[in-house]
């Protein structure tokens, strides 16, 4: 799995997180592990929105807009890496980790794809832990 992907996906919200701008727009290159990643982001609320833009017949461009909370548009998404190239950390369903007790989620490549922790104890699947969103 492309861990530089994630981290580039995730650097660059978190880039605009911190941009003092009023627009709260990402433009991210489109490909099935991004896809995955909005969508589980998607379902949890921590984005808005997700349009796709066509630049091309084979280029997309997804165009997210980040949910902020209303008082001084402060940040809402944190993140943090746990599996490196050279550091992968496996869990099996029954030891997966909790964020924040159960406020934030985690992100696991799983034999049936990328899901949350709450959707592998649900299936009881394990999986490679690849990063803490909260």
């Amino acid at each position: 799995m492309g861990k530089d992907i994630i981290y580039k996906i995730l650097t660059s919200i978190r880039n605009v997180d911190e941009n003092k701008t009023k627009i709260k727009i990402v433009k991210i290159a489109s490909n099935n592990i991004t896809n995955n990643i909005i969508r589980i982001l998607l379902q949890e609320g921590f984005i808005k929105d997700v349009r796709i833009n066509h630049i091309s017949n084979k280029i997309k461009l997804l165009v997210l807009t980040l949910r902020y909370k209303m008082n001084n548009n402060k940040k809402t998404i944190n993140f943090k890496n746990k599996s490196f190239t050279g550091l992968q950390i496996y869990s099996n369903y029954k030891k997966i980790p909790r964020v924040l007790g159960g406020i934030g989620i985690l992100i696991l490549s799983t034999s049936l794809g990328l899901m949350t922790d709450k959707e592998a104890k649900r299936k009881r699947i394990g999986g490679e832990v690849l990063c803490y969103i909260w």
